[in-house]
């Protein structure tokens, strides 16, 4: 008895004693990484173990270093002890799908190879995610052969028992530690791992609330500094005004010393200051409602210009063969002037947001060969129409890849080509990229990246007295110039004002009648090229919407819920996706499109229009996206493109892809390929 009783206190001193050592060496860590080698290095010896690995929970996808997607729990427990909510018999990845326990220490890992156990389990997945899902100790012994080998360099072995020990904190999961040993763990050992589990549980969650009071005092003080700047300004402002006002209250003395014509006069020139004023504000107020207005119209037209363009394009095509080719040719005229109007609308809408200050601008690294492969494409078949030369010149030096905003370069160079190409009758266009010396561009670029992109045509020319005039809004040089070519006069207007949101200039050199050119200098950020695996971020499509061929196949028999309050876009989206054999579903506003979807969850797609009655676009997506499941299905969005933001809104709500009204027949068919051909 005597002996047990010793023991017994010999064990609970052993038990204290490196309890008490290992909350000490935790708990000057600094963070959850640190304390994960920290008990890797000091827990499997201490209980006898042969190998061992810490698990930290973490968002999906993202790695577990310092503070950063730490802690990521997996629901609360009531105060009565129970869990809540939907991880109470909840399947592995639902209702959790967006937690994952990654290793981020381990003890006597086996050599790296094909058999080497997987860095991360969701919730549920493997022992690990079980334990952390059911919140419970698992413990096997007896292991199988091959399960798990134990090596060192004078041999290897199979562990004789395994066990997984997840941290809790108030009913949070925050991570699991994973040992195996050689022999089954004895009952001081596992009641130590019972107890020093806590305290792991304690020490993380601890380390986690430090780091986010260090970002917030971090934010604080910056909010301070930033405050007493602000104030600082505001001193100076307000010592400024008061010597303004010193002197204003000089002259009014002076002022008042003068005679009854003077003061009739300053009352007079202070009445007109007023008008001014006021004349200014209302200024003001209409150049907010014009783009306002613009932006309305904008959504307006393009409502039946959808239908129109689509129906047109599927007239000219002519798939049934039964339109005469007089009827076909109706057909393209009527899609060329819808098209010919579309961009009058663009160019319209691009010029408000320019004097309005709402055009954004996003720089991405993308490859120069694309942007030229596009100039190919576009304005070769035009040139050769019209029996014009047209070459695409790169020089040595360019980099292969740049970083601007590529659509609105792209936007620059299409409207430079097609002047050119529109004011020149014989001869040719060229496009030649080169890098830009420092000796040729204006002061403020000097010293930077910039490429030019040269637009040179043998076209009418440009008299020298209107050179400094063709850049304004609806200015086309010579009057008779513009009546004979036709066109707005908005492209070099937007292209000027888009050129130096980019950073760049436009330069323009011509003589009367021997052609014209246009210099773009555009800044850029040099990148390496691209690898095989670079392209278009997964969920979005690349600047024309084409999609790889390698998910074509057979529409026929899928379903399509197509939800849209204007019943001629219906019926142009219906026609074109019945074509392809799909069968079409249509509700007339979001609220009807949920109650068709709960009806048909055979549904594969939903085209979704933004702008509509009641429950609008961005609203019906989000909720179809809470539905159980519809978590997944695709759901392309259909948007006016008028304002800023509209792309960022749709990704937001829970859309996978969007397309522009109008929309175009063969985009849009290969969107729904590229989407379902991913099943």
């Amino acid at each position: 008895s005597l002996r047990a009783t010793t023991r017994a206190n010999e064990e609970q001193d052993w038990l204290k004693t490196n309890l008490a050592r290992l909350a000490g060496l935790m708990q000057s860590s600094r963070d959850p990484v640190q304390v994960a080698h920290v008990i890797m290095e000091e827990l499997p010896p201490l209980v006898a173990a042969q190998y061992g690995a810490f698990f930290l929970a973490a968002p999906a996808g993202e790695g577990a270093g310092g503070s950063t997607g730490a802690g990521a729990g997996t629901g609360e427990r009531a105060d009565d002890g129970e869990r809540t909510g939907e991880d109470e018999g909840t399947d592995a990845g639902e209702g959790v799908a967006g937690i994952e326990l990654v290793r981020i220490a381990s003890y006597g890992a086996p050599p790296a190879g094909p058999s080497e156990p997987p860095t991360r389990f969701r919730l549920g997945e493997s022992l690990v995610g079980q334990a952390a899902l059911s919140r419970r100790t698992i413990a096997v012994e007896d292991l199988p052969p091959g399960y798990l080998t134990i090596s060192s360099g004078l041999g290897a072995g199979p562990p004789g028992a395994l066990i997984v020990l997840p941290i809790l904190v108030e009913g949070q999961v925050l991570g699991a530690v994973e040992l195996a040993s050689l022999r089954p763990f004895s009952g001081l050992h596992r009641d130590f791992l019972d107890r020093f589990i806590e305290t792991v549980g304690v020490i993380v969650s601890s380390l986690i609330a430090h780091a986010r009071t260090d970002e917030l005092l971090e934010q604080s003080q910056l909010l301070t500094a930033e405050l007493r700047a602000r104030s600082q300004e505001l001193q100076v402002r307000q010592e400024e005004l008061q010597s303004s006002n010193a002197e204003l209250a000089e002259k009014a003395a002076l002022l008042a010393d003068r005679n009854r014509d003077i003061e009739r006069k300053n009352l007079e020139i202070e009445q007109a200051r007023q008008e001014l004023e006021e004349r200014a504000k209302q200024l003001s107020r209409t150049s907010m409602y014009k783009s306002e207005f613009l932006a309305n119209m904008s959504h307006e037209l393009r409502t039946p210009l959808n239908s129109l363009l689509i129906l047109a394009q599927l007239l000219a095509q002519n798939p049934e063969g039964n339109l005469t080719e007089k009827q076909v040719d109706y057909a393209e005229v009527i899609h060329s002037a819808g098209s010919d109007l579309l961009q009058l609308i663009n160019d319209i809408l691009d010029l408000s947001k320019v004097e309005a200050g709402k055009m954004d601008i996003h720089r991405e690294p993308f490859a120069l060969g694309q942007l030229l492969e596009y100039v190919e494409m576009t304005f070769r078949p035009l040139a050769s129409e019209r029996e014009l030369e047209f070459r695409v010149v790169t020089a040595p030096g360019v980099p292969a890849e740049i970083t601007t905003d590529e659509p609105r370069l792209r936007q620059v160079l299409r409207n430079l080509l097609s002047n050119a190409l529109k004011f020149t009758e014989r001869g040719g266009v060229e496009l030649r990229v080169q890098k830009a010396a420092d000796d040729e561009l204006p002061e403020r670029m000097r010293g930077m990246s910039v490429v030019a992109f040269r637009v040179r045509d043998t076209g009418v020319g440009i008299a020298p007295e209107h050179l400094d005039t063709i850049f304004g809004a609806f200015q086309q040089g010579a009057l008779a110039t513009g009546r004979r070519y036709g066109g707005t006069g908005l492209g070099l207007s937007i292209s000027r004002e888009v050129a130096q949101l980019l950073g760049g200039v436009i330069v323009a050199e011509s003589r009367l009648g021997e052609g014209s050119e246009f210099t773009f200098y555009v800044p850029i950020g040099v990148g390496l090229p691209r690898g095989p695996d670079s392209g278009a971020p997964e969920g979005s499509l690349e600047p024309g919407g084409d999609a790889s061929a390698a998910h074509r196949g057979s529409l026929a028999g899928r379903v399509v819920l197509i939800v849209d309050d204007d019943v001629r876009n219906v019926y142009a989206l219906t026609e074109i996706l019945e074509a392809e054999g799909v069968h079409v579903l249509t509700a007339a506003d979001g609220r009807s499109g949920i109650e068709l979807l709960t009806a048909h969850r055979e549904v594969d797609l939903i085209v979704m229009d933004v702008m509509m009655s009641g429950m609008d676009g961005h609203t019906a997506t989000a909720a179809i996206r809470d539905m159980p499941g519809f978590a997944d299905v695709p759901i392309i969005t259909v948007t006016a493109k008028a304002m800023p933001g509209d792309r960022a809104k749709s990704l937001e709500s829970g859309a996978n892809d969007y397309v522009t009204k109008p929309v175009d027949a063969h985009d849009l068919v290969e969107r729904v390929h590229h989407w379902l051909g991913r099943d």
